[in-house]
């Protein structure tokens, strides 16, 4: 152990000896991660365009609003902010990846803002912005293993990008926490994964959505295309722009929020690792996480396998093909979730069928990123040391109780 100044306190910090990997993950985070940021308008016309977005919003505000920006921006800047913390799931992998594509498709330039210091905030990763920062490199290079289409995404660092202009983005920090109220501040706290109405909670939760309301306007974004679950501090934004300078509101483009495994789990939970499949999951893990999914005969609602299919599956393929024994109907091949959910709701399609048909599809989307882990040894060396660093909190956890 060995001490350092550390940079956001300007207090002692100590740290432990540097080990393969982790000097390993430090190369790789310092690798150019926008090198293949080169982009290009979209030959799409206007409807084909809407079109193609339609499937990614549960919710939308305001579709006048996006088609006039579709008519008169060739490039739509799109922001989406993440939280580096642990392995990354199948929503954020795979469905992720899939909205990303069609926002590409449509010529927009779509920007993660790699919210380090918002992961250091929340205690991501106990709070270590090193780790944190690994965690980001390695949710990068899943996304470029799963298919993103890279040349028209950017991926910015918080840290640095506030450092480099630390003056215009903490006077609307301060500017939106001046003109909101704590009562409202403390309603978009559950961005943040928790429920913070109580008076016990940590200021830094006060300062978070102010922070992230500001990072819409500090990248300049069109479009909020994040999940339903941030909701709320995009419509802050939203309320914040006519007591502002700011010209024109944020379009808010908001995606479902895939249902964890297992019976009344609206949400996949990394700290439950049998509520979600991860993309580096075996193929033997994945078979066995949904073939023990909560999946009842006929139910369609908050039923998980339907939902993969729907919103993972078919934002992929364009069929699935169920195989069964000729006295249950033979195979069938579907080329609409329509299609499928139909007979799954009346009974023609029995979960026992339907299970298999979607573990082999997720295994075959997300073998080009069991690959990447295994043959590239930066990356593989990446997930190790996320492994690492998990089994070690979870020591941690044990030891506390």
């Amino acid at each position: 152990m060995f001490a350092v100044v550390d940079p956001i306190t300007g207090g002692l910090a100590w740290k432990r000896d540097e080990t393969k990997f982790d000097r390993e993950a430090e190369t790789i985070q310092e690798l150019d991660i926008n090198k293949e940021f080169h982009p290009r308008p979209s030959r799409l016309s206007l409807e084909q365009k809407l079109e193609i977005i339609a499937p990614i919003a549960e919710e939308l505000i305001n579709k006048d609003e996006l088609i006039k920006l579709l008519q008169t921006k060739t490039f739509p800047r799109v922001y989406d902010g993440f939280e580096p913390s642990g392995r990354i799931h199948i929503a954020q992998g795979l469905l992720r990846a899939a909205n990303v594509n069609r926002l590409v498709d449509a010529g927009c330039i779509f920007i993660f803002w790699v919210a380090d210091w918002f992961g250091l905030l929340n205690n991501k990763m106990g709070g270590d912005l090193h780790k944190i920062k690994t965690v980001g490199r390695y949710f990068i290079e899943v996304w470029k293993a799963v298919g993103m289409k890279m040349h028209n995404v950017q991926f910015l660092w918080a840290s640095d990008e506030i450092n480099k202009r630390p003056n215009q983005y903490w006077l609307r920090v301060l500017d939106i926490a001046r003109k909101e109220t704590i009562s409202k501040i403390k309603k978009c706290t559950t961005i943040m994964g928790k429920e913070s109405e109580e008076d016990s909670i940590p200021v830094a939760n006060l300062f978070y959505p102010c922070m992230q309301c500001n990072d819409i306007f500090f990248l300049e974004a069109d479009i909020c295309q994040l999940g339903m679950d941030q909701r709320k501090v995009n419509m802050l934004a939203r309320d914040y722009v006519p007591r502002s300078d700011i010209k024109q509101k944020p379009i808010i483009i908001s995606h479902h929020m895939t249902y964890g495994l297992k019976e009344g789990q609206l949400k996949m939970s990394k700290s439950d690792p049998d509520s979600a499949i991860f993309m580096e999951d075996s193929a033997k893990e994945v078979e066995r996480k949904i073939n023990q999914a909560f999946c009842p005969e006929k139910q369609v609602l908050e039923n998980p396998v339907l939902d993969y299919t729907k919103h993972i599956i078919f934002a992929w393929r364009t069929s699935i093909e169920i195989k069964r024994k000729p006295q249950f109907g033979g195979d069938v091949k579907y080329n609409s979730f329509e299609e499928l959910e139909r007979d799954f709701a009346n009974g023609s399609l029995h979960p026992g069928d339907l299970k298999p048909a979607v573990s082999k599809v997720i295994n075959e989307l997300i073998q080009p990123v069991r690959d990447h882990f295994e043959r590239d040894p930066e990356a593989r060396a990446l997930l190790q040391q996320i492994k690492i660093w998990q089994e070690e909190e979870l020591v941690k956890k044990q030891q506390q109780k």
